[in-house]
């Protein structure tokens, strides 16, 4: 329950999101402070700490604020190609990929933002790319005997490696292609 008060606004919210997820895009964690946030954004720090508790909880929302993620149904994928098409279009965003790098290179540096990161989204993902997975090989398009555990941070890997390898400036198709081939790689066969 909120305590009473003056209702948040909903603009300032948002300024403050975008301000905290651009920074987080061009500096990097380490280089993004509540007081440049607070600036760019137009309001005070105390505005800021009122929203969030500290530095890691607004970059984690921040994060979270572009996954389309809370959308019902938005990450359960009725087959394999439906999930990589969702994965293609979200890594062919230039600005997409810039943020993840920032958050997986921050790993050494501020790891705990990269764990509050993968503890409220990264786990119901895992959930749904498991369910996926999980069909694909009880309906013959993976091998029975796959781990799905190991699958999925092959795939992870795979994200992680096109990343740093590739140009911002890959194409949807160019990156779906490149996921389906991985996946070839052990063993999947569509339906046809």
């Amino acid at each position: 329950m909120r305590a009473p008060g003056r209702p948040r606004s909903q603009e300032v919210d948002a300024a403050i999101l975008a301000a905290a997820l651009d920074l987080l895009i061009e500096y990097g964690a380490s280089q993004t402070s509540i007081e440049q946030v607070a600036q760019r954004a137009g309001v005070t720090r105390a505005t800021v700490y009122r929203r969030f508790a500290d530095k890691t909880a607004l970059l984690v929302q921040a994060i979270e604020s572009v996954h389309r993620d809370h959308e019902p149904g938005a990450i359960d994928w009725p087959d394999v190609d439906a999930m990589l098409t969702d994965w293609a279009r979200y890594l062919s965003d230039p600005r997409n990929r810039r943020m993840l790098r920032r958050l997986y290179g921050a790993a050494d540096d501020y790891p705990e933002l990269l764990k509050a990161y993968r503890d409220q989204n990264g786990r119901r993902r895992a959930e749904a790319e498991h369910a996926t997975l999980a069909a694909a090989r009880d309906s013959g398009q993976l091998p029975r005997d796959t781990d799905l555990g190991i699958l999925q941070q092959v795939l992870n890997g795979s994200i992680l490696q096109h990343l740093g390898s590739r140009p911002d400036t890959d194409s949807m198709a160019d990156i779906k292609a490149y996921l389906d081939a991985v996946l070839r790689q052990v063993g999947y066969r569509p339906s046809s």
